[in-house]
Parts: C-alpha cells; sequence; structure tokens
C-alpha cells in the first residue's frame, strides 16, 4: 500500500462529521475521499459507482441503515475486495455485533483519535486488523451467546490447516495484530501474514473478522481466553 492510495468513502447522515473526517483523511498523504453517502443506500450505490477500497460507515442512517447498508456491500461479489470500517458511539454494542454478522471488517468509536481514525482505515483497506484483544474477547463472547444466521465452519476447514496455522488462527482470535504474532512466534511480520492469509483462505474467511468468528464457532479458541498470558 506504500505507493498506493487508499480510496475513501464517507457514509455519516451528519454533513459536519463528514466534513471533519475529509479533512483529516485528505491530509494523509496515502489516502483520500471519492465520495460522502448521507444515507445506506447512497453508500451503497457510491460504493459500486466509486471503487473505493474502504466505506467508512456509520451505523444510524436515514433510508437504509448502515448495517443493512454494510450488508449489502459485503454480499455483493462485485465488490468483494471493498473493506467496511464501523463507526459506533460504543465499542462493543448490538450494532456491533450486527455489523459483525453483515461483513464489516473493523470498527472503531466515534471518539476515537484522528490518528487512530487514520491507523484503522489503513489496516482495514489491508486485512491486517480488526480489534483490540478487549473488544475481540468481549464482541466475540457475546456473538457466541445470540443466535446467528451464519453457517459455522465444518470440521474439514480447519482440519485442513497445517499447525502452524492453527495457532496463527488461534492468536487472530485472541486479538493479535501480526506484528504481535510474530514476536510470539519467533517469526517475521511477513511470514506471520502469510500463514494469516492461509488460514482465511483455507476457511474460506473474506477477511480477519469472520477468521475470528471461525476460530470461536470451531471450538478452537474458547469464548473466554485469558489474554493475559
Amino acid at each position: 500500500m506504500t505507493n498506493q492510495m487508499t480510496r475513501v468513502l464517507l457514509a455519516d447522515d451528519q454533513a459536519l462529521i463528514r466534513a471533519g473526517f475529509r479533512v483529516l483523511i485528505d491530509s494523509a498523504s496515502d489516502l483520500e475521499v471519492v465520495g460522502e453517502a448521507g444515507t445506506g443506500r447512497q453508500a451503497v450505490d457510491l460504493a459500486r459507482s466509486t471503487r473505493a477500497d474502504v466505506v467508512v460507515m456509520d451505523i444510524r442512517m436515514p433510508d437504509l441503515d448502515g448495517l443493512e447498508a454494510t450488508r449489502l456491500i459485503c454480499a455483493d461479489d462485485d465488490l468483494a475486495g471493498v473493506k467496511v470500517l464501523v463507526v459506533t458511539t460504543f465499542e462493543i454494542d448490538e450494532y456491533v455485533l450486527a455489523a459483525l454478522r453483515a461483513g464489516a471488517s473493523g470498527f472503531v468509536g466515534k471518539g476515537v483519535e484522528a490518528e487512530e481514525l487514520l491507523a484503522a482505515i489503513r489496516t482495514v483497506a489491508t486485512g491486517d486488523a480488526l480489534l483490540s484483544p478487549r473488544a475481540t474477547r468481549g464482541l466475540i463472547t457475546e456473538f457466541l451467546a445470540q443466535p446467528s444466521s451464519v453457517n459455522p465452519p465444518t470440521p474439514e476447514q480447519f482440519s485442513a490447516l497445517t499447525e502452524r496455522e492453527r495457532e496463527v488462527a488461534t492468536l487472530v482470535a485472541l486479538g493479535l495484530s501480526n506484528d504481535e504474532i510474530a514476536e510470539r512466534l519467533f517469526v517475521s511480520p511477513l511470514t506471520a501474514k502469510t500463514h494469516v492469509n492461509r488460514a482465511m483462505t483455507k476457511v474460506g474467511a473474506r477477511d480477519r473478522a469472520q477468521l475470528v468468528v471461525a476460530a470461536y464457532q470451531s471450538g478452537l479458541v474458547s469464548p473466554a481466553p485469558d489474554l493475559n498470558r
């Protein structure tokens, strides 16, 4: 992503918030805002017409809310490369759970610091990060406690993983970044990322969000891991 601009679509019903985000994002040399949507329907249409890499999506919007917009974007095969970064008032709430089911790749709070938002856009664009360990643990615990239409991975999908890929998938589910996984396993970050990508491919996960859910649903990781070990 070093020499490539990441194209960002802003979806929020408040023009003032969009304007603030636009100024911030356009100030980064590697990011550019390619469109603004005030409704969920506009977000879906602009995702198709602008070919954005990342949609920064608010949850509460008129016409079509951010959850349904996320679902439509993530279910569209023509938009397979588009990532959705959900902006929510709370780090973990019922809307975030629904957004994960809809296919969102990342989550940030509306009170996020400027640099954290830019970092979130970059990491979601590359598929390298999902949530902090604390948020991952709470989110997945809640996720598994509720009924879901998401089909759990089959045993065959996880049995296809090598021992190292299973180890990496476990660490991803615990909320570790590629750099942290590399440090834990004494490998390079590139090697860690390669193992993560191979695990996602074998399990049929669109991104790290789905790999995390699959790891918990399959029983590879328990719903309440001790992240301090």
